[in-house]
């Protein structure tokens, strides 16, 4: 059984920083493409970020571009999103998502969220 188990969130004041950690179980990450996903109050959810399986290649949103940062420890069968410069709009529930080969309309799995909140 595939469980993916988002943790990190909190309440953080704008211009703070947030780790994300996603770690993966029944599943390879390195293996996987990995993405993250977010869903602010009253909006659809979101591609935030994601990173292929074989050479490593992250894509960003003009969003998270310059502010997040994903990585995956392969030891941990962790991923991580680290965000800094945080700001109110970025308050969302974070998805963690595996897919084979990053289709990330439809992923093949998807964790069950963290919720972050940033202060004003």
């Amino acid at each position: 059984q595939v469980q993916l188990v988002e943790s990190g969130g909190g309440l953080v004041q704008a211009g703070g920083s947030l780790i994300l950690s996603c770690a993966a179980s029944g599943l390879i990450c390195s293996m996987y493409a990995m993405a993250w996903f977010r869903q602010s109050p009253g909006k659809e959810r979101e591609f935030v970020v994601s990173i292929t399986r074989n050479s490593g290649r992250t894509i960003y949103t003009n969003s998270g571009k310059g502010r997040f940062t994903i990585s995956r420890d392969n030891a941990k069968n962790t991923v991580y999103l680290q965000m800094n410069s945080l700001k109110p709009e970025d308050t969302a529930v974070y998805y963690c998502a595996a897919d084979y080969v990053g289709n990330w309309g439809n992923p093949n799995y998807w964790g069950q969220g963290t919720h972050d909140t940033v202060s004003s």
